[in-house]
């Protein structure tokens, strides 16, 4: 129960050092100093900047979105982050698009809403900045942005997986599920298909379309590495290894959490001849006076390192049961008295997302709800696996710009208002995307034709 207590001691002990590293790396690389005159200096100044860079804390990033251009590039819009709804665990943000010509706002304002599901788990919502920001090329875009726990007073109370589908089921609400788009990236897949599930369930209005990415809808779907690890350990193993007290120096001190520090330990064990050969070529490009190679290193490190503390209470729920019972795909998950039932959705278009080389989220996990969701019909899904993408290739960087995300932009668009005839696929087809092109092939020995779309 004192680690926590020890790592934060040893992180007050480093400091002092990798504060000198820094101002070590400064000074022998400073243009006009004696220092960097000296034999070796070059070495020296790349020495001690990977040095500070191991050791240092890694705060929150900021989102850093101050514009963004139109899907046709000749037009870039300032954008300003918002807070439209503060809660206790979790902040509701809005980025906004202004624009001063009365033509271009019409086309602003008539473009689909889409709210962002972020992951809980280990890193923080700015992991899906280029999500965001591709995203907000042609919608209007809302994040949910989670806070780190070792923040949140005790006084706020625990925060459950339950917990987390009401919230999400508020931030549905508070947009306006009439309008609204929800894009859930890895993890969250699986509340907020509960949460949309439950609404529909109690007559309520749910969103125009569902975009899953990469979630653990069934895991007993092609396991990988890090669904094997929930299973092989017992669920009290996870409550007395990896729970542990948050340290007096924090406003949450006393709450349960599974520290930051220690998912971060995982993700770096997961593939440390990676992450040595990657500081390895950040220290020969400060040799080399590579400064843009450089540069993306730390952009890179700087929203990997920086994690989060989870709340015990969310963790354990969702190992039991996501990775442990399964209860979402045999049916038998409660929350609060009612019992998730996904076929109970019927006027929501469901796109799922999987990459090919997905080795967190495995072939099928994600794809697993079109078989729960049996009430959406078949010309309101599809699916797409992204052929040579791994976990985070299909929602960042050029594999989600260039090709993933004209089709989720168009399903969503097909999908944004009553009426609108879908741009194709069925729940029958796999759309597989590879080398700059999209074909859609049959999943199923039969072929189906397109339908057109009747009013949801």
């Amino acid at each position: 129960m004192l680690f926590y207590q020890l790592h934060e001691m040893g992180r007050a002990w480093m400091k002092p050092w990798t504060l000198l590293a820094d101002a070590n790396a400064r000074a022998f690389a400073a243009d006009g100093t004696w220092l960097s005159h000296l034999p070796g200096s070059e070495q020296l100044s790349a020495a001690n900047e990977l040095l500070y860079r191991i050791g240092k804390d890694y705060e929150k990033p900021a989102f850093g979105i101050h514009e963004v251009a139109n899907d046709d590039n000749d037009r870039t819009y300032p954008v300003v982050q918002l807070d439209a709804l503060v809660k206790p665990f979790c902040k509701l943000l809005r980025f906004k698009r202004y624009t001063d010509d009365p033509a271009h706002l019409e086309v602003i304002k008539a473009q689909p809403t889409v709210l962002v599901v972020a992951p809980l788990s280990g890193h923080h919502a700015t992991l899906l900045r280029d999500t965001v920001r591709t995203l907000l090329r042609d919608h209007k875009v809302y994040v949910t942005d989670w806070i780190d726990a070792r923040m949140v007073p005790a006084e706020a109370g625990a925060f459950s997986l339950d917990d987390y589908i009401a919230y999400i089921e508020e931030f549905i609400r508070h947009i306006g599920a009439e309008k609204l788009h929800v894009v859930s990236v890895c993890q969250p897949t699986v509340p907020v298909l509960a949460a949309v599930s439950l609404m529909a369930a109690r007559g309520e209005a749910t969103p125009r379309s569902l975009v899953m990415m990469g979630g653990p809808i069934d895991t007993r779907q092609s396991p990988t590495a890090v669904n094997n690890l929930a299973t092989e350990k017992p669920h009290a193993w996870f409550e007395q290894n990896v729970i542990h007290p948050v340290p007096m120096n924090y406003p949450g001190r006393g709450r349960l959490v599974y520290p930051g520090f220690l998912q971060h330990m995982g993700f770096m064990a997961m593939n440390p001849e990676r992450h040595l050969e990657s500081h390895w070529d950040f220290y020969q490009n400060l040799l080399k006076g590579d400064d843009d190679d450089a540069q993306s290193h730390r952009r890179f490190y700087d929203e990997y390192n920086a994690v989060l503390d989870m709340p015990a209470e969310y963790y354990l729920d969702t190992i039991r049961v996501v990775f442990q019972q399964h209860l979402l795909p045999r049916g038998k998950w409660v929350v609060a008295g009612e019992r998730v039932d996904p076929s109970k959705i019927t006027g929501t278009a469901l796109l799922t997302i999987e990459g090919e080389l997905d080795d967190i989220s495995g072939e099928g996990q994600t794809r697993a709800a079109h078989t729960l969701c049996t009430g959406v019909a078949d010309t309101h899904r599809a699916h797409i696996t992204v052929d040579g993408a791994g976990h985070y290739g299909i929602f960042s960087g050029r594999r989600w710009r260039n090709l993933v995300y004209p089709q989720v932009r168009d399903f969503i668009a097909a999908h944004a208002a009553p009426g609108v005839a879908t741009s194709g696929g069925s729940g029958a087809t796999k759309t597989t995307t590879r080398r700059g092109a999209s074909t859609t092939k049959p999943a199923t020995p039969r072929t189906r034709r397109r339908k057109t779309a009747t009013p949801d």
